[in-house]
């Protein structure tokens, strides 16, 4: 099973890891040169989230945390939503 997020598909990409050395001009260097690039992996922020499908049923799915913070799934609500109750007078 790959690591992606179940809603948007979003998986690992590949890029590159630039290592510098030297002072920076403003400084009051020469410059930095660049000594190595290498390939690298950037990954997903994946969560396990306990989600409700849209017939009703409950499901543990991974999701990004994009995906998460948007809006596109809907957690599972464990307790009843806190009520307010109605003023009371008091006389």
């Amino acid at each position: 099973m790959a690591r992606e997020c179940d809603v948007c598909g979003k998986g690992a990409q590949m890029g590159n890891s630039v290592a510098t050395r030297g002072k920076k001009k403003y400084l009051g260097g020469v410059g930095t040169k660049i000594t190595g690039i290498t390939r690298r992996k950037f990954k997903p922020n994946l969560q396990k989230v306990h989600v409700t499908t849209p017939n009703g049923t409950h499901k543990t799915i991974q999701a990004c945390t994009q995906c998460i913070r948007s809006g596109r799934i809907t957690k599972i609500v464990r307790n009843a939503p806190f009520h307010v109750p109605d003023k009371v007078k008091v006389s």
